[in-house]
């Protein structure tokens, strides 16, 4: 014990920062997207309700995650800070008193000026006797109907609540004692009602109840009312639930998600003006410190935002929209009839989302099915999404035309296991081989590997990509993808699979770099290889863009490289735990954050200058869950033009003045100076998409 904390005591603080505060400035520079008076004023609102549902996740997930060390591992100190899971905790809470007022003040805002283009939420106070009159009626006649209200009492005992649904809780004199009614929002509805005329005015539905809250109480006197929500700890594993006699693997993760549904809360936020009577009343209940309880103005939650949009007209959205973006098809890249297979096999192809199109990918597949040639289909799966079918359809049809499909299901992939799951008993019904993955690891990985009998010999296709196989996620995330029918990758991707099905995760591989197995190793190696070129004084660079960087490791070896003069550029959305521009120290690494329209997703390396650098895409950032704890696979890219490309991709990012920001030695991000030609890298990229 004495050895360890020794050990701790030698770790190197003065270039790093912790990884939940860093998580805290990334979603901060989310949030400073709705100031921008450049992003059109509807898109600025869905800004804040990205803010929110991140932050939502991260209270689930991260400070879920910091509570259980808290309890279990009280001393344990982060290896970027050294804090314990008590100061991360009183920090992220601290922290985000400033964020809630930044979130409330910016919604106002935003609200004001909506206002005064005819797009108004209105408070029940605000509106005249008819209006009242008539969402009384729709009270009564829909919403009262299907309400489930209960006041707590010896015969009704405090329920169980769902973490992020919204209730209306109102203090009740009751036997001259005071108790709790509580009325939770039905998921089920229309988030608001839209008032009768010929603009868009609303009243969101726990306003209506709140205000008529006298009616589903009549016989006691209301002491106080609010709108609350909780936030539940989501940070279960089911790899670590007791597993009964003869259960299987599937029902092993459904008694983990209803786990999920009951753990403990780590948060309360109230809706209401001035001072709460419920938040006390509540907080004692859940068992919940002052500090984990927020109070706002502002809606809770703002998914209703995105429906809306639905009742604007063609020039309201051109006014307050982004400009509807087209990505570019199968036909305008290839010619009308265009096929996939016949195209990669004559050339490496790579794809850039969202400005090629996701159909691009799905008319491979289509034509992978009905090719008398093709004998298997293999892919891995981590978050499908909602509503894609066509996807899965595919890989359905090609194992009732008797064709060999693996599909690889990652049950684990958070908040989407229950989707993932619903596809099983389809994908088995017809006749597709299913995979699960491993104990304690999570499949990652994005690879679609087509095998053929093609001119009397077997012909491999592989698809690695940075990002899910999703067509919703495709129009919105920047991401890469290499198709190819280079039998080395080819080989590799067989090996891969195999290793999958027999539950080995130390294979050996040829061309592609596989974590947990050797993709660290080969990272540290190239990084290596360049602080070698940089001591003989010859050109020396790497370039990473990513979304998150933690492992201590890598970071560790950048800033050695560094300081041994590697020029080191990095393009970083999210955490990143090193911090650049120290002197003496990090003063050779620049580091950037780009948040734009889309969601920078793409994790791509390079190390080394033009021709001769090493170019990797991969499904892994630099965060140690990937690195050790996730099955991810980076992929070499040979092909000399579309390695000029990609670092083309990064050069235009890296002179982007307009999205991005940099961060300092201060460990705060700064806003660019603009000059006379300011570059937007997304704004370039779907000029030129079609080029």
């Amino acid at each position: 014990m004495r050895l360890l904390q020794e050990k701790k005591k030698e770790i190197d603080t003065s270039y790093t920062q912790n990884r939940e505060l860093s998580w805290l400035k990334f979603n901060t520079r989310v949030l400073d997207e709705a100031l921008d008076e450049t992003v059109p004023l509807y898109e600025r609102m869905k800004f804040v309700e990205i803010f929110t549902s991140n932050l939502d996740e991260f209270f689930m997930v991260r400070v879920g995650s910091l509570c259980e060390q808290e309890r279990v591992h009280p001393n344990l100190k982060d290896n970027k800070s050294l804090m314990t899971p008590r100061e991360q905790l009183d920090t992220i809470y601290s922290s985000c008193r400033g964020l809630y007022r930044k979130r409330e003040k910016t919604f106002h805002w935003l609200q004001d000026l909506l206002r005064d283009e005819g797009i108004v939420h209105c408070s029940m106070e605000s509106l005249d006797e008819d209006r009242r009159n008539y969402l009384d009626r729709y009270f009564t006649e829909q919403l009262l109907p299907v309400l489930s209200p209960q006041i707590i009492d010896m015969h009704h005992p405090f329920p169980q609540l769902q973490s992020k649904g919204l209730y209306v809780a109102a203090l009740l004199k009751y036997k001259r004692k005071v108790t709790l009614g509580l009325i939770p929002l039905p998921p089920s509805l229309q988030r608001y009602a839209l008032l009768p005329g010929n603009s868009i005015e609303y009243v969101l539905l726990e306003e209506i109840i709140s205000w008529f809250v006298y009616k589903i109480y009549p016989s006691y006197p209301i002491i106080d009312k609010a709108v609350f929500s909780i936030t539940r700890n989501a940070d279960v594993n089911p790899d670590d639930e007791e597993v009964e006699l003869g259960e299987t693997y599937l029902e092993q993760m459904r008694k983990a998600l209803r786990k999920r549904r009951s753990m403990s809360p780590v948060r309360l936020e109230i809706q209401c003006d001035g001072d709460s009577l419920v938040a006390p009343y509540l907080r004692r209940r859940l068992g919940l410190e002052k500090k984990q309880v927020f109070v706002t103005t502002a809606p809770l939650t703002l998914d209703y935002f995105y429906a809306l949009e639905d009742n604007f007209t063609r020039a309201e959205k051109e006014k307050f929209c982004y400009k509807s973006w087209h990505p570019v098809t199968l036909s305008e890249r290839f010619g009308e009839n265009a096929s996939m297979m016949a195209e990669i096999r004559k050339q490496d192809v790579l794809l850039s989302y969202p400005y090629d199109d996701f159909g691009i990918f799905l008319a491979l597949i289509k034509e992978a099915v009905h090719d008398p040639e093709v004998v298997s289909i293999k892919i891995t799966v981590y978050r499908i999404g909602k509503g894609h079918v066509k996807l899965m359809s595919y890989m359905m049809l090609a194992a009732e035309m008797g064709k060999d499909v693996t599909v690889l299901l990652e049950l684990k992939a958070r908040f989407d296991e229950e989707n993932n799951m619903g596809w099983v008993d389809s994908l088995k019904e017809a006749g597709c081989h299913i995979l699960y993955g491993f104990d304690n690891y999570k499949v990652h990985a994005k690879v679609c590997l087509i095998t053929s009998h093609h001119e009397g010999r077997l012909d491999y296709i592989t698809y690695v990509g940075t990002g899910n196989f999703n067509a919703k996620t495709a129009a919105l995330y920047t991401d890469t993808a290499l198709l190819t029918a280079d039998e080395r990758i080819g080989k590799d991707a067989v090996l891969f699979f195999r290793n999958m099905g027999i539950s080995n995760l130390n294979g050996s591989y040829a061309d592609l770099l596989v974590a947990p197995v050797n993709f660290k190793r080969h990272m540290i190696e190239f990084i290596r290889r360049e602080t070698g070129k940089a001591r003989r004084g010859e050109d020396a660079r790497i370039i990473l863009k990513m979304n998150s960087l933690t492992d201590r490791q890598l970071i560790d070896e950048l800033v050695e490289a560094g300081r041994d003069g590697v020029r080191i550029d990095m393009i970083i959305r999210g955490i990143c735990c090193l911090v650049p521009g120290i002197p003496g120290s990090t003063e050779n690494i620049h580091v950037r954050s780009i948040v734009g329209r889309f969601l920078e997703h793409a994790r791509i390396f390079v190390f080394g200058v033009d021709e001769e650098a090493a170019v990797f895409i991969s499904s892994a950032d630099w965060m140690t869950r990937n690195t050790e704890y996730r099955v991810e696979v980076a992929c070499p890219i040979h092909d000399k033009a579309l390695k000029k490309q990609l670092l083309d991709m990064l050069e235009i990012q890296l002179q982007d003045v307009e999205k991005a920001r940099e961060l300092g030695a201060d460990g705060v991000y700064h806003v660019l100076e603009k000059g006379e030609n300011p570059l937007c890298a997304q704004e370039y990229f779907m000029e030129h998409a079609r080029e």
